[in-house]
């Protein structure tokens, strides 16, 4: 008789059962956003920048959430969430030590290593520095193999942005970081206007330049234009498009833009791929 098999350590996990993770931290980083540090209790797949996890709680179901960290050896990684839901509003009450399920990486990430020894502009919009970050800090741990860097950062008021102190450190660490908010505000000596307002000013060797771009979705419409006399090719401008993904596996359609389903052939995309599907932009 044939025994029954037991499940080795190292063999794959389903993509469909989530896994129990360990609420290491839980931070609070604005009125709605809070940041979580996350251990699995079985190693899960490494992530790339620009992958996301689905995380869920019993009861409450579960949800597509954009990693915000770069890789890490030992299996952790961290989600900045925004209270928007009754799942989100679950997770916000979670503590250290409290369990969350998780599924994932998901989806194609950002092209890191060709990106090495060009110039990076990173343009994000409110919560577009969430995936950013991960991709910025992947970048800062190697930032001698890269170009000139820039982060262009737009929100709505102060009180919105994130990680501001990580960006202070970075503009020390050699980044040319340049933030704004959309309406005037008397706690606020900065740049006023939409972030599109940062991109005129900026001198590019559009030849040696990679452009990312992650935000809410009317904010690419207007950046790609205000790029488009920058010279840059659409190989090297680099969109992270989050639609409606909710099974992470393409199998459910909700992501689907055209042809393609966003949580399997993208978030990222490079320009080039998407800019013939009439319902991406």
């Amino acid at each position: 008789m044939r025994s029954s098999a037991v499940k080795k350590r190292d063999d794959p996990i389903s993509p469909y059962l989530p896994v129990r993770c360990t609420v290491e931290k839980n931070i609070r980083v604005s009125e709605k956003e809070r940041l979580f540090s996350i251990q699995p209790s079985t190693p899960l797949a490494p992530h790339e920048p620009g992958q996301f996890f689905m995380a869920g709680l019993p009861g409450y179901g579960e949800a597509p959430f954009s990693v915000s960290s770069p890789p890490d050896r030992n299996g952790r990684f961290e989600l900045c969430i925004r209270r928007v839901g009754n799942l989100t509003t679950a997770l916000h009450r979670l503590k250290k030590g409290d369990t969350v399920w998780i599924r994932g990486p998901f989806g194609r990430g950002f092209p890191v290593e060709s990106m090495k020894n060009r110039d990076i502009i990173f343009i994000a919009g409110g919560i577009g520095i969430v995936p950013m970050r991960s991709l910025i800090k992947t970048v800062m741990k190697d930032r001698n193999s890269y170009g000139r860097l820039t982060l262009l950062y737009g929100v709505k008021t102060p009180e919105e942005i994130l990680f501001g102190e990580e960006i202070e450190k970075w503009g020390r660490l050699g980044m040319d970081c340049h933030l704004t908010i959309d309406r005037p505000h008397p706690a606020w000596k900065g740049n006023v206007g939409v972030v599109t307002t940062l991109i005129p000013p900026l001198s590019i060797d559009g030849a040696n330049t990679i452009c990312v771009i992650v935000g809410p979705p009317v904010m690419y419409k207007y950046v790609l234009l205000s790029l488009s006399n920058k010279r840059i090719n659409g190989h090297d401008i680099i969109l992270s498009l989050e639609r409606c993904m909710k099974c992470g596996l393409g199998k459910c359609g909700h992501c689907q833009i055209n042809s393609i389903y966003v949580c399997q052939e993208g978030p990222v995309f490079r320009l080039s791929e998407i800019r013939h599907l009439r319902e991406a932009l």
